[in-house]
C-alpha cells in the first residue's frame, strides 16, 4: 500500500513508519519539518498537503499531541483543540477525498492508566476523538475505514521528560510501552478490516 504517515519523524511516527516499511508498504513521510510539511494546527497546510500527494491507500496521523494543561490555562487548551482534536477531524474529512476505494485513516488519541494533574483537558480531547471515530465510521463512503489508536505513556517519551518532571507528575514508577510495540496497533489498524474501532496499546 501507499501510506501517508503524518508526524513520521517523531518518536511514535518513526516507529510506525519502520513497522509499515518492514511489511513492504511504500511510505510518504510528512511532518512539521522536511520536504513534505504539515502543521496539524494549520488546517490550510492539511489542504495543501493533499494537493501534492495522490493515489493513497492509507493515511496515518501520529503528529497530533496534547500537552498536559492546567485547568485554568486558556492558551494551551485552544492550541490543543486546534491541533489534536479539530486538526485530526479536518484531516479525516480531507483524506476521504483523496484515498483509493477501500482505503483507511488511522488517527491518534491517548489514554491514562490513572489520572494526573493537568490531564483533564487531554482526557476530554482523547475521549472526544474516540467518540468521533465511532460515529464517523458509519458515514465513510466507498468502503473507506477510520480507526484510532489510543496508547498509554510511551516509554521513550517518559525518558525524554527527565526524572524531575516525572517526579512532579507522580510518574516515577510508570514504565510506559516502547514505541515499537505501540506501532503494532497502527499496523493492525491499517492492514486489517476494523472500522470505527479504538486500538489500545
Amino acid at each position: 500500500m501507499k501510506i501517508l504517515v503524518i508526524g513520521a519523524t517523531g518518536t511514535l511516527g518513526s516507529a510506525v513508519t519502520a513497522a509499515l516499511e518492514k511489511n513492504g508498504h511504500e511510505i510518504v513521510r510528512a511532518s512539521r519539518r522536511g520536504p513534505l510539511r504539515i502543521d496539524m494546527e494549520d488546517h490550510a497546510s492539511i489542504d495543501a498537503l493533499f494537493e501534492t500527494v495522490h493515489d493513497l491507500d492509507a493515511v496515518v496521523c501520529c503528529a497530533a499531541s496534547g500537552a498536559l494543561t492546567r485547568l485554568d490555562s486558556d492558551d494551551d487548551i485552544t492550541a490543543g483543540l486546534q491541533g489534536k482534536l479539530l486538526g485530526q477531524i479536518h484531516l479525516l474529512r480531507r483524506a476521504m477525498r483523496h484515498l483509493r476505494d477501500g482505503g483507511s485513516v488511522t488517527l491518534t488519541g491517548g489514554r491514562f492508566d490513572r489520572l494526573i494533574p493537568g490531564a483533564s483537558f487531554t482526557a476530554t480531547v482523547n475521549t472526544g476523538l474516540e467518540a468521533f471515530v465511532e460515529a464517523a465510521a458509519i458515514e465513510m463512503p466507498r468502503g473507506l475505514r477510520v480507526n484510532i489508536v489510543s496508547p498509554g505513556w510511551i516509554a521513550e517519551t517518559l525518558v525524554s521528560m527527565g526524572p524531575e518532571v516525572r517526579k512532579s507528575l507522580d510518574l516515577e514508577d510508570t514504565q510506559g510501552t516502547p514505541a515499537a510495540d505501540v506501532a503494532r496497533a497502527y499496523v493492525e489498524a491499517v492492514e486489517g478490516n476494523a472500522q470505527g474501532q479504538t486500538f489500545h496499546s
